[in-house]
Formats: structure tokens, C-alpha cells, sequence
């Protein structure tokens, strides 16, 4: 049981020791990825930035989805759980997240693009792998943009989806694999929504901390 984001990014940053001042880049998927990516990068002095990954809600439930979509397109859908969707309806909701990733770099990440990936080691930090979509979709933007090396690095993960993410990275670090998962928050005492504001917040400490990156 983690006492909420902060000491869970504390903890996976001591899992990743061997990529303490590595050159190394943490890429934190928003919102509730950003607290502990920020703890990750920190302890172990590498870069930092988000990267901007969106479920494909079903219509019907949107806690649930069919896929994911990153912020340069990469798309990754769930073969099975996509074939309940209409092919207009998926055009219609992937369009929907991608307005929202625009809304989210430019709110955010201030319009700014993602750090320089090609030859780099790239660690990617999300609060928790559910359904393991928008990982996927992340992994994929990352191979796309040349890098060297793409690790995973999350508190808690399923035992299915996080072997699956496994043989789709480079590595995979995974504090928690509870044998009943049913939601990311089940390890967090203190849980709760992460808003823009909170967001934006630990990203101008960041800045404010590393002035010349």
C-alpha cells in the first residue's frame, strides 16, 4: 500500500537506481502519472517531461476503452473490444482525444514539444497500469521517435497486461502486482482525481528547480 503518488514515485525511483544520472529521459503520462514521474526524475537527476497518451473511451462507459491514442498519432487498438465500436463512431471519438491532446500540450505543457527522444533511454511513468491502452500507445510513440531504449516504470500493474507490456519494452519495473486487481486506486490510501491545476503546478516546480532545463 502506497500513502499516495509522491511515495510511490519515491520507492520507484529507488527500483531504478541503475539509471541515476544515466542521461536517461522520464516521461510522465498525465495527470496521474506526473507526481510520480516528477519523484522519479528527481531522485535519479534526469530530464523531464509529459508525454500525452488518451484512452478511447467506449461511448457507453467511458471508463472503460478500446485503445489509445498518442500525441503524434500513434494509435493502438484492442482488436476485440474495438469490434464494438462503429467504424464512425471510433473516427468520432479518436478526433475527441485528439482535440483533447492538443488541449493538454498546450495547457500543460505550455505548447511546448517533447524533448529530443532518438538514441535516448526513455522511462516511461504512469500511477498504475489498468487496462495497459494508453502504455501502449505511449510505447509506440517512442519507438517511433528513435529511441534507444524504452522502459516502463509504474507502482502497480496486472499480472496479464504488465507481462504483455513487458514484451512490448525494453524493461519493465512494477512495484505492485496484486493476484485481485481491479483498479489502480486499490494500492493508494490517499487517492483522488488529478486536476490541470496540480499538474501544472509540479511542473513549475520542476522548472523553477532545474532553471537551465
Amino acid at each position: 500500500m502506497f500513502a499516495d503518488r509522491r511515495d510511490a514515485g519515491r520507492r520507484l525511483a529507488r527500483a531504478l537506481e541503475r539509471f541515476r544520472n544515466s542521461g536517461a529521459l522520464v516521461l510522465a503520462i498525465p495527470r496521474g502519472g506526473v507526481e510520480v514521474g516528477y519523484e522519479v526524475a528527481r531522485y535519479l537527476d534526469t530530464d523531464f517531461s509529459l508525454l500525452i497518451s488518451r484512452k478511447l473511451p467506449f461511448p457507453d462507459n467511458p471508463e472503460s476503452g478500446f485503445g489509445a491514442i498518442a500525441e503524434d498519432g500513434s494509435l493502438y487498438l484492442n482488436e476485440f473490444a474495438a469490434r464494438a465500436v462503429p467504424p464512425e463512431t471510433m473516427r468520432t471519438i479518436i478526433e475527441q482525444q485528439r482535440q483533447e491532446i492538443k488541449r493538454r500540450i498546450r495547457t500543460l505543457r505550455n505548447d511546448e514539444p517533447l524533448p529530443p527522444l532518438r538514441g535516448r533511454t526513455v522511462i516511461l511513468v504512469d500511477d498504475g497500469i489498468a487496462m495497459g491502452s494508453t502504455m501502449m500507445a505511449a510505447i509506440r510513440l517512442c519507438r517511433a521517435a528513435g529511441a534507444a531504449a524504452v522502459i516502463v516504470a509504474v507502482p502497480v500493474g496486472g499480472e496479464r497486461i504488465t507481462a504483455e507490456i513487458g514484451r512490448l519494452a525494453d524493461g519493465i519495473v512494477v512495484l505492485e502486482v496484486p493476484p485481485i486487481y481491479y483498479a489502480v486506486a486499490q494500492v493508494y490510501r490517499n487517492w483522488y482525481d488529478v486536476s490541470d491545476e496540480e499538474v501544472r503546478s509540479i511542473m513549475a516546480r520542476w522548472r523553477a528547480e532545474h532553471p537551465a532545463g
